[in-house]
């Protein structure tokens, strides 16, 4: 039985099985570490770093032969230079925009370390690839190869482990990144400088000078670790803008920074690549770290050399070259030559993609097939990636599959060989092949079939998803429901294949393991745009998987989720009990990590079916499953924070129907607590959530209240919630409601004009970019803005708003008027009446009850109700960011 061969993600920790999401993950068992070696306890990824096949895992960047030069020796000298010597940084961060030949240069330092026999780790993050995309298993990674290199760490990465098992984990779950870092790689190797000897290196003071006398005769003495007699250890991170983990990449810098304020005289030094990004810039752009331009390093001469290498060993290969020479003479000729160097304009990306268009010769498609007759339309190209991007797709756009594949291998969570991408979609792989072969300019595809396509640079991923860069091109979100469809429908071909008791008894195909452990991802990604019927062929097709491997724990899971959808989607009471059934017969069947995951799922699933029910009853039992939770995550990470927000909104809920001031008081210290973990050092989704989940609670106690210095606060939370969403944010409507509704109540308390002025504007904004026509909110927006208008006027005695104030009311008219006759069309069916009940029902605003739209918003048409209920659309985007 072949168990782990061809797996991308085993974690082997021990005997005890479970088959999660796709992947076998081992538990600590009756192995103990001891018994493993150091490999196999820490499961590293093994394609990250620079010794990898670059040609199966990208990126597939060298600096060409007499190129770079300068730049790579300034990094170099700095990595070998003595730290007791020196007042060098310990870090360097080398940033340059897209194609700047970053990964190239990161990949020539690592090799030149490594022939100079110097003592060298690297991670190269890449998007879209899996585990290569995050940040949890850096730690363990960097860990694994620096013991390879110094083995006199590995001891003490083993006691750590030993003592905190949790340090293996693969995700988010249990020890933050920071921890990670320390234990398994920062304090093990400074350890192991140490040698037992006692030393201890302070940071600061009189004793600075004398230990710095009594580092260098440590480090002539017996104890000293071979690796470093040539230089210090050197730690290599490329790409970090490409790591999904934004606010771990900043606990990531500081850590590293606070280490090295700790440690200065520790030798390791650590060079860190990547495109300016703020979340990045804002941490390294301090005292301690030595920045580099890229941009000061890419002159036309390495472009000019980087092509001159290209012609040359094409020129050897390729007999068509070598024939056009023997005629004509020199091929490119030097005008060419320079007029495609200045063309180019610093990017290797686009040199070598050009270069890629160049050689490749097409004779379907009618376009010039030698590279003398590409090279002058390279030369009439749009500068740019775009330009080049746009004209190489087209090649192959009018064959059949074409969008399809594309938009596949844009939108992929880990790459596939042709194989893989053909059974997922369902084709054959000539076909995959055949769109392909006319795309290798940008697109790298393999010789054979067990090596994945990827992209030659992440640029491309980044085009095919930005529609106004794409156009016809895009890589639509419709797309991940198409992938999640034939991602339920690979797992039911892998279930069938393997028809015997046990799930384990045969190995997943590449599309089928990619369907096990990424269709939750594109379910997500494409939430918001299935219809029921998909939602119906999805229940139905994980029924039959469960037919043939009844109590699957993933599939049971994945069938409640997709079922908690259409629940959501169709407003019916029958799934929501379906979905609620499946979760708690999982939850107590599982051990303690996954059963959290699944506690979520449970009261998220609750609380939905309390919006339709009203049963308090449902919003305790969410309550409770969030209390159990937190009871296990003590560690101020993100899992924490956000499960104090979901615990935070669900007691707002039941403020609403008990009115019990100890339910706000609750959830207004569990939301400080929650924001505090994410601080404005980390301006994500989380934050942004909180703050208007909190301010809202602040208003409701006002409410009871009548303190001011919530309403103020909760104006304050607004404000900086809105500042995180410039335009054109997609989430920025929802502080733009939030904000102008506390301001219309701080109207009402203080009767300052200033606070009409400023709201009056925020809505504006809704109505002219954010809620179009037709759609309900609009409808409402309208009223209010047209209320707060008139409450100008009659403050001001001025008549200039009362044009304004007509087409308002016109307008709301006429959509009133459409409303009513889409109610008249659909008629008073039942069914019918159970979908308007659960997305909102514009009957409600006749009878002047309250309505929760689409967004989450709860309004009232009645100005005293209003006062009690404000938007609470936060709490929509906190469960879309997990």
């Amino acid at each position: 039985m072949k168990i782990l061969g061809g797996s991308q993600n085993a974690h082997v920790q021990n005997l005890n099985a479970y088959h999660v999401e796709g992947g076998l993950h081992l538990h600590p068992g009756q192995f103990s570490a001891a018994d493993q070696s150091l490999h196999e306890l820490l499961q590293p990824i093994e394609d990250a770093s620079h010794t990898r096949d670059r040609k199966r895992s990208p990126p597939n960047s060298a600096c060409a032969r007499g190129t770079r030069i300068e730049v790579v020796e300034k990094v170099t000298t700095w990595t070998g230079s003595d730290v007791l010597d020196t007042d060098e940084p310990h870090i360097l961060w080398m940033h340059g925009y897209v194609g700047s030949g970053k990964s190239a240069i990161s990949q020539e330092v690592c090799d030149l370390s490594e022939r100079q026999d110097k003592p060298v780790v690297s991670f190269f993050f890449f998007r879209n690839a899996g585990d290569r995309s995050k940040i949890w298993r850096l730690a363990t990674t960097l860990a694994s190869q620096m013991a390879a290199v110094i083995p006199e760490t590995e001891s003490f990465i083993r006691a750590a482990v030993k003592a905190n098992p949790a340090l293996l984990r693969s995700n988010e779950g249990g020890v933050s990144l920071r921890s990670r870092m320390h234990h398994l790689v920062y304090a093990p190797f400074k350890a192991a400088v140490q040698g037992g000897t006692g030393i201890r290196t302070p940071a600061h003071g009189p004793l600075v000078a004398r230990m710095q006398r009594l580092m260098k005769k440590v480090a002539r003495g017996p104890k000293t670790i071979a690796a470093l007699s040539r230089g210090p250890f050197l730690i290599v991170l490329d790409g970090l803008d490409e790591c999904d983990n934004k606010d771990e990449v900043q606990e990531l810098i500081d850590g590293m920074v606070t280490f090295f304020d700790n440690n200065p005289f520790i030798p390791l030094r650590v060079f860190i690549t990547s495109r300016v990004e703020q979340h990045i810039h804002s941490r390294l752009n301090v005292p301690g770290v030595r920045l580099e331009n890229l941009v000061d390093h890419c002159s036309n001469d390495d472009i000019s050399t980087f092509l001159e290498v290209l012609f040359e060993n094409e020129e050897r290969r390729n007999p068509v070259i070598q024939a056009y020479i023997s005629e004509h003479g020199e091929w490119p000729i030097t005008s060419d030559k320079r007029k495609l160097v200045e063309h180019i304009g610093g990017s290797f990306i686009f040199a070598s993609t050009v270069f890629g268009f160049i050689m490749e010769s097409t004779a379907d498609d009618g376009s010039p097939t030698t590279p003398m007759d590409r090279l002058p339309l390279a030369l009439k190209m749009s500068p740019g990636l775009d330009g080049l991007y746009t004209q190489t797709l087209a090649r192959s756009e009018n064959l059949p599959h074409f969008l399809d594949i594309i938009s596949t291998i844009a939108l992929l969570h880990r790459p596939l060989p042709t194989s893989g991408i053909a059974e997922l979609l369902g084709l054959s792989t000539y076909e995959v092949v055949n769109i392909l072969v006319n795309l290798q300019a940008i697109i790298q595809v393999p010789g054979t079939d067990d090596i994945p396509v990827t992209l030659f640079h992440t640029s491309l991923r980044d085009f095919l998803t930005t529609q106004s860069r794409s156009g016809r091109f895009l890589a639509h979100p419709r797309h991940h429901v198409r992938l999640y469809l034939r991602c339920v429908h690979c797992t039911l071909v892998h279930h069938r294949r393997d028809s015997a008791a046990s799930l384990l008894s045969s190995e997943p195909t590449p599309a089928g393991a990619y369907a096990m452990h990424y269709h939750t991802d594109h379910l997500a990604a494409g939430e918001a745009l299935f219809q029921l019927p998909e939602l119906d062929f999805a229940i139905q097709t994980y029924r039959q998987a469960l037919d043939l491997h009844p109590g699957t724990s993933y599939l049971i899971r994945s069938l409640a989720g997709v079922t908690h959808m259409r629940a959501k989607r169709a407003g019916s009471l029958v799934d929501f009990d379906a979905a609620i059934s499946m979760y708690r017969e999982l939850a107590g069947s599982l051990g303690s990590a996954y059963r959290h995951a699944v506690l979520t799922d449970l009261g998220y699933a609750l609380l939905d079916r309390y919006q339709r029910t009203k049963i308090v009853a449902d919003l305790e039992e969410a309550a409770s499953m969030f209390r159990e939770i937190l009871e296990h995550l003590s560690s101020p990470d993100i899992s924490r924070a956000r499960t104090l927000a979901r615990l935070g909104g669900a007691l707002l809920e039941h403020h609403q129907r008990s009115g019990n001031m100890a339910d706000l008081e609750q959830a207004i210290s569990l939301l400080r607590e929650a924001l505090e973990i994410r601080s404005s050092r980390h301006p994500d989704l989380d934050r942004l959530s909180n703050l208007g989940l909190l301010g809202t609670v602040l208003e409701y106690r006002h409410a009871r209240t009548g303190a001011v210095a919530d309403l103020e606060e909760a104006i304050s939370l607004h404000r900086e919630a809105l500042e995180m969403c410039p335009l054109p944010h997609p989430y920025r409507r929802y502080p733009l409601f939030n904000l102008a509704f506390a301001l219309e109540k701080m109207y009402n308390e203080t009767l300052a004009l200033r606070h009409l002025q400023e709201a009056i504007p925020h809505l504006e904004e809704l109505l002219e970019f954010h809620l179009f026509v037709g759609l309900h909110d609009r409808l409402w927006t309208q009223r209010r803005l047209a209320s707060l208008l008139r409450m100008r006027s009659a403050a001001t005695g001025q008549t200039e708003d009362l044009a304004r104030i007509a087409s308002l009311d016109a307008e709301a008219r006429q959509l009133e008027e459409e409303e009513e006759g889409k109610e008249e069309e659909e008629g008073e069916g039942e069914e019918e009446e159970d979908e308007c009940d659960a997305y909102g029902s514009e009957d409600d605003e006749e009878e002047d009850e309250e309505d929760e739209d689409e967004y989450g918003t709860c309004r009232s048409e009645d100005d005293d109700e209003e006062e009690e209920e404000s938007c609470i659309e936060s709490r929509t985007i906190s469960k879309k960011s997990d």
